[in-house]
């Protein structure tokens, strides 16, 4: 009876294509104040995805220019 090992481990090929097909969110936000006056703020939003995802979401978010015009 011969052992079979399943190795779990991913392809770069593989999750790259994952992500472009689920999409990725990355929010960042910092703020750095002393004694209440606000010195940096720094806000970032990156979206991976692929095109199709991509138009996929943010028309129902309303992010498109169809979206925008449609308001």
């Amino acid at each position: 009876m011969a052992i079979e090992k399943v190795n779990a481990s991913s392809s770069l090929a593989e999750v790259v294509d994952r992500i472009l097909d689920k999409g990725i969110v990355i929010d960042a936000w910092v703020r750095v104040s002393l004694v209440g006056i606000e010195l940096l703020a720094i806000e970032a939003r990156v979206v991976v995805a692929g095109v199709d995802t991509y138009l996929k979401y943010a028309e129902a978010v309303g992010l498109t220019a169809s979206a925008a015009s449609s308001a």
